[in-house]
């Protein structure tokens, strides 16, 4: 079968290997789509801080059921799938504690050299990993919902739900733009989201979001202070992972708010520690997402409640991963999700 490996910084090579045998617990899927992902394009310059090369990449994924081990009953032959991309020991003090996707030993498919992610026409995987697509859903959909559990899991990090609240997310890439709907989802009240890109912005807005602001151009407390008054915000969200938009949570946040942090930052920040400590904010790391997560994203998005048409940006076939690539590095601005047809 067809497998394609980021083999080092910008090197990606087409090989033929053996299609994999599926173990008494594993699925066999027939990959079908796989999403890009602003991990994965970190990791194919170089720059993701824990992403190890040479690896198949592809965590975002959706396919068929291909074939099944004995021990595995709840799927049939054929049936639309996507996969929760974490192998955890399921031994180690987090994960006993219910905290699997911070596990000691965690591994996720597509980004660890041992384990292979989706970016091939086969993958097997451990049968609890795996869950069943609604109808309504197609692959395009099914690859996206690993995403959007990232959405879903941000949002839930925060101590008290959201419901009523007033939201700031700042980015609005596919992840911040996904948090976005998720906390609308959620029940936040009003949710306003940040960019230094229109295009992305008129997406955020076609998506439901209520208040849309590019701070290269509008000053951000002036319009935190026009859209929620004196009382301003409940809990912001930062989804670009830079020194920048940390800062600026961190400057419009009202006092005792919580920061949740989302994007992956490739270098350090200096971060205004001053001002976290005189207004006791509370910054909270959030990674991936657990089992519920994911049940809630494909809920969320067969109820319609988390629109994704609009992120769909451009289709790639498989041999074609490099072209996908440059293509978002010509167009990062308009670029949200690219999507690779496995199968042509």
């Amino acid at each position: 079968m067809r497998s394609v490996l980021l083999n080092k910084p910008e090197e990606l090579i087409m090989r033929e290997i053996e299609k994999p045998v599926p173990q008494k617990d594993e699925v066999l899927i027939k990959v079908k789509r796989v999403g890009i992902c602003g991990s994965d394009i970190h990791a194919y310059y170089g720059k993701h801080p824990t992403v190890y090369l040479p690896v198949v990449q592809g965590h975002e994924f959706s396919g068929v059921v291909e074939a099944f081990g004995e021990d595995v009953t709840e799927f049939e032959v054929g049936e639309a799938v996507t996969v929760r991309p974490q192998y955890t020991c399921g031994e180690c003090y987090h994960c006993k504690s219910g905290h699997e996707n911070i596990c000691h030993n965690l591994k996720v498919i597509g980004c660890n050299g041992s384990v292979p992610g989706g970016a091939q026409e086969y993958i097997s995987m451990k049968s609890k990993l795996v869950f069943k697509l609604p109808e309504n859903l197609d692959f395009d959909d099914g690859a996206m919902v690993e995403p959007v559990a990232v959405a879903v899991a941000a949002v839930k990090s925060f101590t008290q739900s959201v419901k009523g609240k007033n939201i700031l997310v700042l980015g609005a890439g596919t992840i911040g733009n996904l948090v976005a709907q998720a906390a609308k989802a959620l029940g936040a009240g009003v949710v306003m989201i940040t960019d230094l890109c229109d295009e992305k912005l008129e997406v955020a807005a076609r998506c439901g979001i209520d208040h849309t602001v590019n701070t290269a151009k509008m000053d951000l407390e002036k319009k935190v202070e026009e859209a929620f008054g004196k009382d301003g915000l409940d809990g912001a969200l930062e989804c670009v992972g830079i020194e920048a938009t940390i800062n600026d949570a961190i400057k419009v946040c009202r006092k005792r708010d919580e920061i949740i942090i989302v994007g992956v930052y490739g270098k350090r920040p200096a971060i205004d520690m001053i001002n976290v400590q005189e207004k006791e904010l509370h910054l909270i790391g959030t990674l991936m997402y657990l089992e519920d997560d994911y049940h809630d994203a494909i809920r969320l998005i067969s109820q319609g409640k988390i629109h994704l048409e609009p992120l769909k940006t451009k289709h790639f076939k498989l041999g074609e991963y490099t072209e996908a690539y440059k293509y978002i590095e010509k167009n990062a601005a308009s670029s949200m999700k690219i999507l690779i047809d496995v199968e042509e």
